[in-house]
This record gives C-alpha cells, structure tokens and sequence, in this order.
C-alpha cells in the first residue's frame, strides 16, 4: 500500500511539474487537464534505454525537471510582484532587491529566514524531483508492455488534440508541451540578453544633447526651482480602477482646486514605464536619460556611460543639482551618473522619527528637509532635485498623516503614527486589504506634494511629479499595462504656455485619453520645449 501511494505521488509530482503553469493567475482545473508530451518522450526513452545507463540517464533528466520547476517557482513569483517571468541572464540583481526589501521591511532576521526558507526550498524540489523520476522509471520498467500500449494511445491522443487544436481552458491546449516551452522560451531570453548590451549601447550613443552648451540649455526655466519627483507605485490604476479611483481621483480634482486658488496650474497624461511591480531605479534612469532601461544590464552599462541626463543639463545649464534619496542607507556610485551636486541619503536628512516599514520617513519629512536643506538657504542658485518619495512602497503599512509643516520639525512627531501597526498586516493575502492599504498611501503621497507646492510654492517653483511604474498584481490585477500618470505644476504661465503643444490635459488627473508617451521620450521632449 505504501508503495503504492509512493507511486501515485510522484506521478502527481512530475505531473505537476511538467504542467503547472508559471503563473499563479492561470491555475485553474483545468490547465491541468493535458497530455504532457515530455511525459510520453520520457517514457519511450526510459523503455529503450539499456538497463546499465537507465538509472544515472535518468537522473540527469530529473535533474533538469527539477530545474525547470525552481525555473516555474520563480517565474511565479515575478509574475505576482513585476508582472513577468524572470530573465535568466538579467534578473538576478532582482533577488538582491528583494532581499533588502525583506530587511528593511520586516528587519535582518526575517531576511535571513526567508533566504535559508528559499535555498531549502530549491534542494527539497531538486531531490523531490530526481527521487519521483527514478521511481517512476523503475515503474516502466517493470510494467512494460502496459506502459508501451498507454504512451501509444496517449501519442495518439496527443496527435489528434494538436491537430484539432482541442482545449478545455481557452489557450490553454490538451496536446501539452509547455516544460519543453518554458525551456525554450527562457533560452531565447538569455539569447536576447547576449545580444542587448551592443544594441543598448549604440542607443544610448544616439543623443542630440551630448554637445549643446550650457546657454542653450532650459533657457525657458531661468531662475526656477525645478522638482522631479517619482512617486512610488503611482500607476495608471490609481486614477482609474473602480474600488480605488473615487477616492484618488477626488484627492487629485480637489489639489487641482486648491492649486488653482494658489495662483498655480498644470498640464496632465500618462507615460509608458519600463517596468512594473518593482524596479523603480529603471524607471528613474529611462526618464532622466532618455534610454530605454528595462533591464539590470541595461541599467549598469547606462550609467557607466556619458549619457547626458536630465539631471546633467540643468548642471550644466547653471542650476544647483541634487538627489534627495530617502531611502538610500548606503553608498550608491550610481549618483555620479546623475551628475549632482549634493547627495542626501538617509544619514543627511536629520530624520528622528520612526521607520514606516520600508520607507525610512514619511515623505512630508523628506520634502520638509528638501526645503531647509536647499530651497530656504539665502542667496543661493536656482535648485533642480530628484526626489522619489517611498512613503507609497510596498507593504503600504503603516500610512503616515500630514501635519502642519511647522511641526515637522526633526521627525519625532511622527512617532505616534508608527506605534502598534502591523508592518506586515498588507502581506497576508487579503488582496481587497492590500488594495485599500495601497490606495491611502498614494492618498497621503500626492496630498503631501500638493500641501507641500500650498506651502512652499511661488512663482519660482516648477514641479514634476509622477509614478515610477503601476503596484504589484495583487492590486492592479492580471494582464494591467505599465502607464502611469504624469504632471507638471507651475505658478508662472509662460512655462505651461512652452509645452502646449503637447497635448495633455488641465489638471492633476488626467482622464482615460489623456496622451500616453513611452517614458524614454520624455527627456527629449522636455528639453526641446524649454
């Protein structure tokens, strides 16, 4: 009996593997109603090998069955978190991310934990694998004219549901070669990523910037402020997703209200991003360059190069530049690229109030620092800045809340905000919880650059504010595109006037036919208008 059921779960086993799919969202009963042609291959060879390679053949190939699983696995976890399958060749800077996510939002030892969790993991599926394997060989073997005549019927049977095309899910066809697929297709990625670093590197020598002068540069913003700030998360969702757009859509009508009264306006629409779930500094880096960076490799030989960014022309235009990085906690060689003139991490920023999971201040503190930092200082240049506020970071718990600016003071007033919330309250499955979590926080987000231009703002003051890319599937749901909202907010009407031929809409919410751009566009665009 124990055999038996010995038996009957490797089957299971195997047959999981070589037909799960590696997306979560297309688990259903019947993805796994198919005739694995893997199944039926492994098996004639099985019976046609000689009894003296038969065993240590057969290892190999559980082997890489159990490679083609952990392949699954985390193919499933990029689909949940970045909505994609993982890149064999350029994704492993990903689980670095990862790891420091889980460290500073759940601290060192639950990282830890997690890790050793996963690298067991990996060993139990690899030894489940080649062990489920070697037992259903023995089984073939051993009952070989049944095992000949049912890998005769189910060829057959496979044969005929190609040719008909049979189904019980839509797409997802009978006759199954999906292992043999997914091998394949993740071949032809680390092809690709071969061969991207001489296209990209071509691309990225392509600028009609490189060589114009200071003087000629951004003559249509002398003397203003300029704000670039990302705002984590903040994807075209946000505004439109039934549960979630009353209320971020009532914030952003009614900032564009308040702004209004202020003396200030702005021009809305949506930009393409690179990347979606996570990966923001791709993000960052394809909006300021003007390259398409949707990979790590992509990133590093970017900002190794002499690419001209955003950042660099308003230097070299005449503007003081800085990198206000809230959640930067270490050293970052990156921010040479970015041509700065002052780096604030985490250790620079003052801040003596308490983390809010990953996000190491609530945003009011970070633009609350920017403007005593920079922008307060007596006589002093016109400031361009990179601010990307964190507080809309995944766990999206605690949510921090406004208070007067003149009480922000060293950050202890947040402390209260922070006490008794369960930092991992949004990372327990309950995706309509998560959602809500997801949407205060870009509530609280976009209401603080708001207060901060009420605040702060004068006829000086340009800000530049939009989403690095959209949340994690569990809020945008399965299949959602990469946009995210775009804004400018300015007090003094000749800079809206430079880019009215752009098409975007009055206002902070741009509707559903507001102009969609791919991000790597904007540099460009933005130049040749100012």
């Amino acid at each position: 009996m124990a055999t038996a059921v010995g038996t009957v779960l490797s089957f299971l086993f195997v047959l999981f593997a070589l037909i799960a799919p590696n997306d979560v969202n297309r688990f259903t009963p019947g993805a796994f109603v198919r005739i694995p042609l893997e199944a039926l291959l492994g098996a004639a060879l099985v019976l046609g090998l000689p009894a003296g390679v038969r065993r240590p053949v057969v290892a190999v190939v559980g082997a890489v069955l159990g490679l083609l699983l952990v392949l699954k696995i985390i193919d499933m976890g990029f689909f949940m978190v970045l909505a994609r399958p993982f890149d064999p060749v350029l994704d492993w800077t990903f689980i670095t991310a990862g790891v420091d996510f889980l460290t500073e939002s759940i601290g060192r030892a639950g990282a830890i934990g997690a890790v050793v969790g996963a690298v067991v993991l990996v060993v139990a599926v690899l030894v489940l694998t080649i062990l489920s394997v070697l037992r259903l060989a023995r089984v073939v073997v051993a009952h070989r004219k049944t095992t000949t005549r049912t890998v005769v019927v189910l060829t057959m049977a496979w044969v005929s549901c190609a040719v008909l095309g049979a189904h019980i899910v839509p797409g997802v066809p009978i006759a199954a070669d999906s292992a043999a697929m997914l091998a394949y297709d993740h071949s032809q990625q680390v092809r690709a990523g071969l061969r991207d670093e001489e296209v990209f590197a071509a691309q990225a020598a392509d600028d009609i910037f490189r060589d114009t002068p200071g003087d000629q540069l951004l003559t249509g913003l002398r003397g203003k402020d300029v704000i670039i700030s990302f705002v984590e998360s903040y994807g075209r969702v946000a505004i439109e997703d039934p549960e979630l757009a009353p209320q971020v859509d009532a914030v952003l009508d009614e900032g564009t209200r308040r702004l209004r009264a202020a003396g200030f306006a702005s021009r809305s629409a949506f930009l393409t991003s690179p990347t979606a779930g996570g990966g923001s500094w791709l993000a960052h880096a394809t909006l300021l360059s003007g390259v398409w960076a949707d990979n790590q490799q992509r990133y590093n030989n970017l900002v190794t190069s002499d690419r001209l960014t955003l950042n660099g022309t308003f230097r070299r235009a005449g503007w003081r530049t800085t990198l206000v990085m809230p959640a930067l906690t270490q050293a970052w060689p990156e921010a040479d690229f970015f041509a700065s003139d002052r780096v604030y991490g985490v250790d620079d920023l003052g801040y003596q109030g308490p983390k809010f999971s990953f996000a190491p201040m609530p945003d009011q503190y970070t633009l609350s620092a920017f403007q005593r930092l920079e922008r307060a200082q007596p006589d002093r240049a016109p400031v361009m800045a990179e601010i990307p506020l964190v507080s809309s970071h995944a766990p999206w718990t605690p949510i921090p809340q406004l208070v007067d600016w003149n009480d922000v003071g060293d950050g202890s007033i947040f402390g209260p905000m922070a006490k008794g919330a369960d930092v991992a309250d949004a990372g327990r499955g309950d995706s309509s919880r998560v959602r809500t979590q997801y949407r205060r926080s870009i509530e609280y987000s976009l209401n603080t650059l708001i207060s901060y231009v009420e605040t702060y703002g004068d006829d000086n003051l340009v800000l530049v504010f939009l989403g690095d890319h959209q949340p994690a599937p569990v809020v945008t749901g399965a299949g959602a595109g990469r946009d995210v909202p775009i804004t400018i907010v300015a007090h003094d009407p000749a800079v809206l006037e430079r880019i009215s031929g752009w098409g975007w809409q009055d206002g902070l919410n741009p509707d559903p036919k507001a102009p969609v751009w791919s991000m790597d566009a904007f540099r460009d665009k933005f130049l040749k208008a100012f």
